[in-house]
């Protein structure tokens, strides 16, 4: 029984001691990202396509653990180039991840992150592509803390359904194909 209080008492003291040296920073982020679309290639000939994001985030981390989290509130932009369109998706992006920090002395850091990725869109029907106004999905992503305030960082963003449908007219007829947006992230965020 006294191993039991004892082991209770030690965690118990361990979990109060650690948010008094958890930090939280917060900070801004941009960066540029790259999206590729895949769809029937008989119906429709697409490209990759360029876009930007930008917007504020927030890193709650425990140093001695090296775990923490991220998020950040962005406006995002990506899409994909078409033979006679291109189809831009606009919106708030909001992505959540775990991430673990390997500290390499006090001036440099190496980190991998994991998460949920929340995609509100600003457009829905544009006629050719309906764009879903709600996306779901997963970030996998890497990269270096520098100086203790600059992270760069690269990600990429799996849905895990559906981006859209995509309205292709042959002739008279109207052929559907839904698609799937995956995108390629570089970031740069400072915190302060």
């Amino acid at each position: 029984m006294k191993k039991n209080v004892t082991l209770i008492l030690v965690v118990l003291f361990t979990m109060i001691a650690l948010p008094a040296q958890s930090q939280l920073q917060w900070g801004i982020k941009g960066g540029a990202n790259v999206s590729k679309v895949s769809f029937n290639k008989e119906l429709f000939k697409s490209d990759n396509m360029g876009g930007f994001f930008i917007g504020p985030m927030a890193e709650f981390t425990i140093p001695i653990v090296g775990l923490g989290i991220d998020a950040a509130l962005l406006y995002n932009q990506r899409g994909v180039k078409s033979e006679d369109n291109n189809f831009k998706q606009s919106g708030l992006d909001i992505p959540v991840n775990l991430k673990y920090t390997i500290g390499l002395g006090s001036m440099l850091g190496v980190f991998v992150a994991a998460g949920p990725d929340f995609f509100f869109n600003f457009k829905g029907d544009d006629g050719i592509v309906d764009k879903r106004k709600a996306l779901l999905g997963v970030n996998v992503g890497a990269g270096v803390k520098l100086l203790g305030h600059l992270q760069v960082g690269v990600n990429y963003n799996i849905p895990l359904g559906k981006s859209g449908e995509v309205t292709v007219k042959e002739g008279i007829n109207a052929v559907f194909d839904k698609y799937k947006t995956k995108t390629w992230q570089i970031s740069a965020a400072y915190l302060f």
